[in-house]
């Protein structure tokens, strides 16, 4: 065989045909299959003969001398579709443009599946997730997703993009702050009052410090509440500490509650494997692996479909139609909760919970005790990618690049420039020559990250937590409001590439923002009375409005 086949096969496999249909119209309809299992074998590279004229050259030739059929050996094409990565769309596209790849490769153990469903299966496998699922597990998800390792491999890709599991993370919590490097160890810092740092103690962290109980556990995924925090390990458990309740209610420093200072485990989700959890202001909320949604405490069965109260400790299942539907992120506002769900139709936003504002997306401002779709990005057609929930209002990031808001619109959060309510997503038309990668969102405030590394900033500015240092007339302006999005140009001025965006989202607590360069650099500027910006403040100071480097390293 020659290197030119090789090469060929490559130019095949990096193909995108735009004119074919998507993905979703070629699933797999195949039954119930073990595990394919590729031997990996030497490959021998043959020199073609020099008398070998290369016009002469096709896959299904005369046998003439060079001529390699691409069916000859399906395994060398399965071998190079695993290694180049491809997306799940990019496989489906190789199905409907030749035989070739849809007809059944005859591989053990199930001789029906496609060199693309095989090269997806491959590439599953890949997942650090993927690996810890049994072989009867790994076929449920696989029916779930809708019956292809295409739509699996989807689904697992659509998890890791938007809530960066398995890499280093920033959480700007109310008043307290988590930050989570690359090999899993956690430092948090800021206000204690409840324990919410997990140090064993209720004394303030002003810079930060490795909770050193977590010895030996790798922490993937965090989230911070009033008085509250919980962590997610590699292995699927989940630990909390500071107050002892799920719900966060207004008063969240009651003298009643029982405060843990240390990392516990949460003994009702030890049989759920979490991979994410979510914390609003009278309710927390945890994503499995398999991409169920878990809720704890609400109040009334007419805001999440079931009766709790607020130191309910039972998992309840959500109920509705996402019972039968995977979900890859979940967000929390004040009162209402979103989810980002992998439909073989497409990428799609639930939501459920309190609709004063609109923040539902569904153009009315009725509550929703089930989750429901919020239909708007099909009109608009476009495939949410990541979600966020700010306290009021929410954000989505399109696979193009576009950013929708919707919710309230005060202080300018929704970047419309002017600070009407939206009851359906909005494109964000200032952002129309930025293409969007990460979206964040706090109370009435919003940030964008753009795919080259710049950061826009829009909404609420009273605690300098937007970047901005001054005004468009050129004046100092540190706490202004800003209608529409602006470029942060402070941290322009740092030199590094952002990735991520954490902001305070809560309505008590001043705000404070983080960035997270790809080098594992941690930024941080706005409120920082408790320490929870790791920077030492000088005496009376109480903001910094400029970001500043916090010394942790992250990478």
């Amino acid at each position: 065989m020659s290197l030119n086949f090789l090469k060929s096969c490559k130019a095949l496999c990096a193909t995108k045909t735009s004119a074919v249909p998507d993905m979703d119209a070629t699933a797999s309809e195949t039954s119930t299959i073990q595990l394919h299992n590729v031997v990996e074998q030497p490959l021998t590279l043959i020199p073609p003969l020099q008398t070998f004229q290369r016009q002469q050259r096709h896959c299904f030739g005369n046998s003439s001398p060079g001529e390699f059929p691409l069916a000859a050996n399906p395994y060398i094409v399965l071998h190079v579709l695993t290694g180049c990565d491809l997306e799940p769309q990019d496989l489906a596209k190789l199905e409907v443009t030749c035989s070739f790849f849809r007809q059944p490769a005859n591989f053990a153990p199930d001789s029906e599946l496609s060199i693309t469903e095989l090269a997806a299966l491959d590439m599953c496998r890949k997942r650090v997730i993927f690996k810890m699922i049994t072989l009867e597990e790994r076929e449920l998800l696989k029916q779930r997703c809708g019956g292809s390792w295409k739509l699996v491999l989807r689904f697992l890709l659509a998890g890791e993009v938007c809530s960066r599991r398995e890499r280093s993370q920033a959480i700007a919590g109310p008043g307290h702050s988590i930050a989570i490097t690359s090999n899993g160890m956690v430092f948090t810092f800021g206000s204690n009052s409840l324990g919410q740092l997990g140090h064993g103690t209720l004394e303030e962290e002003w810079r930060p410090r490795q909770i050193r109980s977590l010895q030996g556990i790798r922490i993937i995924q965090a989230a911070a509440g009033a008085g509250r925090t919980m962590l997610i390990s590699d292995s699927g458990r989940v630990y909390a500490f500071g107050k002892d309740s799920f719900g966060e209610v207004a008063d969240y420093g009651n003298q009643g509650a029982k405060l843990i200072t240390t990392p516990l485990p949460v003994e009702s989700l030890k049989d759920i494997f979490v991979v994410q959890a979510a914390i609003g202001n009278f309710f927390t909320a945890v994503l499995s692996r398999e991409g169920r949604v878990y809720t704890f405490s609400w109040g009334n069965e007419t805001k999440l479909g079931h009766h709790t109260d607020e130191n309910d400790l039972e998992p309840r299942l959500l109920s509705g139609p996402l019972e039968n539907i995977p979900v890859v992120q979940i967000a929390a506002g004040y009162c209402y909760l979103l989810a980002l769900a992998c439909e073989p139709s497409g990428m799609s936003v639930y939501s459920v919970g309190c609709g004063l504002g609109g923040k539902l997306g569904h153009n009315s401002r009725s509550d929703e005790k089930h989750p429901r779709l919020i239909e708007q990005f099909r009109t608009l057609k476009l495939q949410p990618m990541v979600v966020a929930a700010g306290s009021w209002h929410a954000a989505v990031v399109g696979k193009d690049g576009r950013v929708c808001t919707w919710g309230w619109g005060r202080y300018g959060c929704l970047g419309h420039g002017d600070e009407e309510c939206e009851s359906v997503p909005k494109v964000v038309e200032a952002l129309s020559k930025v293409k969007a990668v990460h979206v964040a969102t706090g109370d009435y405030t919003t940030f964008v990250v753009s795919d080259d590394g710049d950061v826009y900033s829009f909404g609420c500015g009273e605690s300098s937590n937007l970047g901005h240092l001054t005004a468009a007339d050129g004046q100092v302006n540190r706490h202004g409001n800003v209608l529409k999005p602006e470029l942060v140009t402070s941290l322009k001025q740092v030199n590094e590439r952002v990735v991520q965006i954490s902001l305070t989202n809560s309505i008590y607590w001043n705000a404070h923002t983080f960035a997270l360069t790809d080098s594992g650099r941690l930024y941080a500027f706005g409120a920082g009375d408790k320490g929870q910006l790791g920077i030492e403040l000088v005496a009376n100071q109480t903001e910094r409005s400029h970001p500043e480097k916090v010394e942790i390293d992250l990478s």
